[in-house]
């Protein structure tokens, strides 16, 4: 055996593998988008398995609150940039591949340009908008992506864009959720997450990608795997073989403009912001920061008298409820000074 794959002498023993199967995981080139609770299992098994380059993209600092499932990280870690921490990490456990680092949020702009360099996407982002924009950008770009998504005790996976043998291709995300209103999906800071689930949907997304280059298995194309981490039990729905989708172009990536708590704290001080909680009557009940209270899915309801002339600044419990909130004046409102509290009451009690 070539000394070069001696440490995937295990995998190369299994039937319908070899040299030069692992050969096209050398020469395979894998974006992994978000480094978090699915990312950091994802890319371990890959760069363990010896994809040749494999690169990170995520624009976000490491948290004490997510280390319970962001394996690649330790508390020393904490605001430091998670693409340039998890390379490191997955460099120095495999230094016989290259993994390069993108310390970017993907956006519209510059999603085309980044997956031009892979030949695969693996989505392991936790917001529907980066979702939609992978998934989109992987068909026009002509990519597959493997999907991968957790919340609470149940988890997905799939595997989209897949050339078919008449040159057909098999359904995207879209073919399965056209739209979805992201603003009434609770993300996992605020609905919870088992920390074993997201390895489990990590690994088996890298295992999709390591099928899909070594030509081995069946591929979760076509269909979708959901898995239940309380029952053990799984589930795959068969969506159909070819997309019935038309994607001509990419949704154009809303940038949410976002407040610091320190920078909160300071406005709050001089009394220079209208704030704005948009939890459940029941959260605030619990606790609050102060400020008028309109839940999400009532503000379209005051949108008639809104004054779109004063500064205001949402929040929630960790970010992404206000995000919304936010994106919705922006759409009414363009030019309106509005922020989303980043990190939502999470990082407020922390400063």
């Amino acid at each position: 055996m070539n000394s070069d794959f001696l440490r995937y002498s295990c995998q190369i023993a299994l039937p319908g593998f070899s040299e030069a199967t692992q050969k096209r995981l050398q020469n395979a080139r894998v974006l992994v988008v978000g480094a978090g609770g699915l990312g950091c299992p994802a890319a371990q098994y890959l760069a363990a398995a010896g994809v040749g380059t494999l690169g990170i993209a995520d624009f976000d600092a490491v948290s004490i609150s997510n280390l319970h499932r962001q394996v690649l990280f330790t508390p020393a870690d904490a605001g430091e940039k998670k693409a340039v921490i998890a390379v490191q990490r997955l460099q120095s456990q495999n230094p016989g591949i290259k993994v390069v680092p993108h310390d970017q949020m993907v956006t519209s702009q510059n999603v085309m340009e980044l997956i031009s360099h892979y030949d695969l996407i693996v989505d392991c982002t936790d917001n529907f908008d980066t979702r939609y924009l992978l998934n989109d950008a992987g068909v026009l770009a002509g990519k597959p992506v493997v999907y991968g998504a957790i919340y609470q005790f149940e988890g997905q996976v799939a595997v989209w864009n897949v050339i078919n043998e008449n040159g057909s291709k098999t359904p995207n995300y879209r073919d399965l959720f056209a739209e979805v209103d992201a603003s009434q999906i609770p993300n996992c800071a605020e609905g919870g997450v088992i920390p074993t689930l997201a390895g489990i949907i990590g690994c088996m997304q890298a295992n999709e990608v390591i099928k899909y280059f070594t030509l081995t298995g069946e591929l979760l194309a076509g269909k979708i795997l959901i898995f239940d981490a309380q029952t053990m039990q799984s589930r795959v729905i068969k969506i159909g073989s070819v997309t019935r989708t038309q994607i001509n172009r990419l949704k154009e990536t809303v940038i949410i403009p976002v407040i610091s708590a320190d920078e909160l704290k300071t406005c709050m001080a001089k009394n220079a912001i209208k704030l704005v909680d948009v939890r459940t009557a029941q959260e605030r009940d619990e606790f609050d920061i102060g400020g008028e209270h309109i839940p999400l899915d009532e503000l379209d309801g005051h949108l008639e008298s809104w004054d779109a002339a004063i500064k205001t600044v949402f929040y929630c419990a960790s970010g992404k409820r206000s995000g919304e909130a936010v994106k919705l004046i922006k759409k009414r409102f363009p030019g309106t000074n509005v922020f989303s509290l980043d990190g939502g009451l999470k990082a407020w009690t922390i400063v």
